[in-house]
């Protein structure tokens, strides 16, 4: 299945109420890290939707942390995990490095596996991986960025054809393999060969906020601006990352997806409504919990020209946009070890994900052409 076709699909769970299934997905975590707080809380916050049975932690610390702040059950290995809860599927949350030994180990159970991104370090890496289970079909990937509502939203308008056929897509938000899963998708052109050319600057930018927070630091330092071209074959992407853009208050984001017939830049769309009339639409976010409006704060839904392109699920949980992200990856990956949807996002698309963004890397350190092609995993 090719990811613009996913993607448009993923619209049918736009509804006027939230479906919540009929128990909560039951999951298992391995990891004990940020990200692992991070999953706790999305299950905590939407209880109705999830539930996480326990957590495998090599750190006798973390696990004390956790049992004691989020009352969820951790083991020191993941042997002692499998064989004390029932997960329907386990969600690996551990460094580059680790993941595919864990990934292996859980397929070797016969237990579905939501991996975290990257699902190994680099492309020997993957290339490995594949080998070993890529034919298990029991593997997927938390790639959330397509998820994340705007861009569900530009991406379903994008598959009824506002802007006619994509023809290029620039984005400049995130770094490296999320970035080209967004192009990817964006441009629907699955596992298409793809040559990149990359290379850096370094400017003088000030970093006053990190992921550990404000550093109380406005000094300018050296920053690091990767640029990189993907051509897929005539279709392209354009790829802008500074250092700490996720965080960084002073580069915002941008994405812009030319077409034959218009174009989507951020929030606004232009295109052709017959041949001498050009005209423009906007995402229009509904939030909640404004002026008198008492419904708690958060995104309701998205639409486009009074058409809800995206709608929150999970409406009373109170996450941000990140969160929705990561919880329709959650919820679609319990719909899909139950038989009731297709797999969210398999290993193969972010192989092909990482590989590319290696390329990226690749191309801005030797000045080089490098090409992504005839891999395993590309069928």
């Amino acid at each position: 299945m090719r990811g613009g076709e996913r993607m448009l699909r993923s619209q049918e769970l736009v509804s006027p109420q939230p479906r919540f299934p009929e128990e909560p997905g039951r999951f298992a975590i391995v990891g004990s890290g940020w990200r692992t707080e991070f999953l706790l809380r999305i299950a905590a916050a939407a209880p109705r939707w999830f539930s996480v049975v326990g957590v495998a932690a090599r750190n006798t610390a973390r696990r004390e942390y956790l049992e004691t702040t989020w009352r969820v059950p951790c083991f020191s290995t993941l042997d002692d995990l499998l064989s004390a809860t029932q997960p329907e599927f386990v969600v690996t949350a551990v460094s580059w490095e680790a993941s595919p030994d864990f990934i292996e180990a859980i397929v070797r159970h016969g237990l579905p596996v939501l991996a975290e991104t990257p699902p190994a370090p680099d492309v020997d890496g993957l290339r490995a991986l594949w080998s070993v289970v890529g034919g298990s079909g029991l593997v997927q990937v938390a790639e959330q960025y397509t998820r994340m509502p705007a861009h569900q939203a530009r991406i379903a308008t994008i598959r009824e054809g506002i802007i006619g056929e994509p023809t290029s897509a620039e984005i400049s938000s995130t770094h490296l393999y999320h970035a080209v899963s967004l192009i990817r998708h964006y441009l629907d052109v699955g596992f298409d060969p793809v040559e990149v050319r990359a290379h850096t600057t370094v400017t003088p930018l000030a970093d006053p906020l990190r992921r550990d927070g404000w550093t109380g630091d406005e000094t300018p330092h050296p920053t690091t601006t990767t640029y990189a071209w993907l051509d897929f074959h005539g279709k392209f992407g354009i790829y802008d990352f500074t250092d700490n853009q996720w965080w960084n208050p002073l580069r915002a984001r941008r994405i812009v997806v030319r077409g034959s017939r218009g174009e989507w830049v951020d929030d606004t769309v232009t295109r052709l409504a017959d041949p001498r009339t050009p005209v423009t639409s906007h995402l229009v976010r509904r939030r909640t919990g404004i002026d008198l409006n008492l419904e708690g704060m958060e995104l309701d839904h998205i639409s486009v020209d009074g058409s809800v392109r995206y709608r929150n699920r999970f409406f009373g949980s109170r996450f941000s946009e990140d969160d929705l992200a990561v919880a329709e990856i959650l919820a679609d990956m319990t719909a899909w070890v139950r038989g009731e949807a297709p797999p969210p996002y398999p290993l193969a698309e972010a192989c092909h994900d990482h590989a590319a963004g290696c390329a990226i890397v690749e191309a801005a350190r030797t000045g080089g052409v490098v090409t992504v092609a005839d891999e395993l995993w590309q069928g």
